[in-house]
C-alpha cells in the first residue's frame, strides 16, 4: 500500500499542525481537517513522518475542524493505519472511526488493539440506552451539556470510546470542544478566571448502583496545569459537581464568576463541533482533553438509540503507540 500525508500549517498563533493521509490504492487511512487559510501545502512520504515528530505534541482546533476519521478494519488489522490513528488521537484529541459491525462489543476489540480496557464502577464496557429510573443523565434522552467523564474519580479514564450501534429517530447530535483550546483562550482573555480555576479545587460526587453500588468523591481543579503552567487535564462536568462548595466565603462568587466565564467560550459555536454517529461508527477521544455532549433526542420502538462505551488509561495507550512506532519505523 502507497500512502502519503497531506500536511496543513496555520498561522503561528494556532501553532497548528494537521495532516491527511492519501493512499493511492485504495480509501484513506485517516482523513483530514478544514482548515482556515492562510496555510502552506506540502507532502511526506507516510514511511517518513513522525519519525523525529513528538507524539506529545497537541495540536489546537475551534468549529472549523473536520474530524479526523479512520477504517475500524484497517486501524485492527493494519500497524501503519493504528499508529496513524493513535497519533491523530493523542495530537488531536479525536477520530472518527468507521465500518464497525452494529452490534455490542465493537469497543473491547478495538481495545485489544491497544491493550486492556479501564475497569469502572459502569462496568468494562457500558450501554447508553433510555433507562427507567436512570441515575445518570447520559441514560436520558434529554441533552447533555458538555462535560469530561468521571471527574468524580481523582484519576479519571484518559481515551473513551463511544460505538452507535443505533441512532435515534430524531436528534441526538453529538457536540466537542477542545478543552485545551478553550483554557488557552480564557488565560488570554481573562487572565483571573484561569488562575481562580487552575488553583481552587472543587468537589464533584457521584453515586448509584450500575456495575457494583458506588459512592465517589473527589477534589479537582476544574483546569490542571504543571509546573510550567500548561494545560493537562480538564475535570468538568456539573451533573456531578457537588452541591456543597468547600471554599471560603471569598472565593465564592470569583470562583463561579471564573467558571461562567470558561463555560461561556465553550459554548460559543464558533468552537462547537457538531456530528451524527450512523450505526457502525465510532469516536475515540481524549477524555482529559475534550468536553462532549449530546443534544436532546427522540426515540421509537422500533429505532431506540444505543450506543456501547468504554474507557482507557493514556498509560496503555501511549505504550501501544510507541510499540506501533517501533514496529513501523524502527525508532520509539
Amino acid at each position: 500500500m502507497s500512502c502519503w500525508f497531506s500536511c496543513f500549517f496555520l498561522s503561528s498563533e494556532m501553532n497548528l499542525v494537521v495532516y491527511q493521509v492519501l493512499s493511492l490504492q485504495q480509501p484513506s487511512l485517516l482523513s483530514g481537517f478544514a482548515l482556515t487559510p492562510p496555510y502552506f501545502h506540502t507532502l511526506y512520504d507516510f514511511n517518513a513522518m513522525f519519525v523525529d515528530s513528538d507524539a506529545r505534541q497537541r495540536y489546537y482546533w475551534d468549529a472549523t475542524l473536520r474530524i479526523p476519521k479512520a477504517d475500524f478494519q484497517e486501524v485492527l488489522h493494519d500497524d501503519r493505519a493504528a499508529l496513524a490513528w493513535l497519533l491523530a488521537l493523542r495530537q488531536v484529541g479525536i477520530v472518527h472511526l468507521r465500518g464497525a459491525p452494529a452490534e455490542q462489543g465493537q469497543v473491547a476489540r478495538l481495545a485489544e488493539r491497544i491493550g486492556y480496557l479501564r475497569l469502572t464502577f459502569y462496568g468494562h464496557t457500558w450501554q447508553v440506552q433510555d433507562k427507567s429510573m436512570a441515575n445518570n443523565v447520559a441514560y436520558t434522552s434529554g441533552k447533555l451539556s458538555l462535560h469530561t467523564d468521571y471527574p468524580a474519580l481523582h484519576f479519571a479514564p484518559g481515551v473513551q470510546f463511544l460505538h452507535c450501534i443505533n441512532q435515534a429517530e430524531e436528534g441526538g447530535e453529538s457536540e466537542v470542544v477542545d478543552g485545551f483550546h478553550m483554557a488557552e483562550q480564557l488565560q488570554r482573555e481573562d487572565p483571573e478566571a484561569f488562575q481562580t480555576l487552575t488553583s481552587l479545587r472543587v468537589d464533584f460526587t457521584d453515586s448509584g448502583t450500575d456495575y457494583c453500588d458506588f459512592m465517589l468523591q473527589s477534589k479537582n481543579f476544574i483546569i490542571d496545569v504543571d509546573s510550567e503552567g500548561k494545560v493537562t487535564k480538564i475535570n468538568y462536568n456539573n451533573a456531578t459537581r457537588d452541591s456543597v462548595l468547600d471554599l471560603p466565603l471569598h472565593q465564592v462568587q470569583p470562583f463561579y464568576r471564573a467558571l461562567k466565564a470558561y463555560v461561556d467560550i465553550m459554548n460559543r459555536p464558533e468552537n462547537v463541533v457538531t456530528y451524527t454517529m450512523e450505526p457502525g461508527d465510532m469516536v475515540t477521544f481524549d477524555n482529559w482533553r475534550l468536553l462532549h455532549g449530546r443534544k436532546s433526542y427522540i426515540s421509537k420502538p422500533d429505532r431506540l438509540r444505543h450506543l456501547e462505551g468504554a474507557y482507557l488509561d493514556w498509560d496503555e495507550v501511549m505504550s501501544r503507540l510507541r510499540i506501533l512506532r517501533r514496529n513501523v519505523h524502527g525508532d520509539v
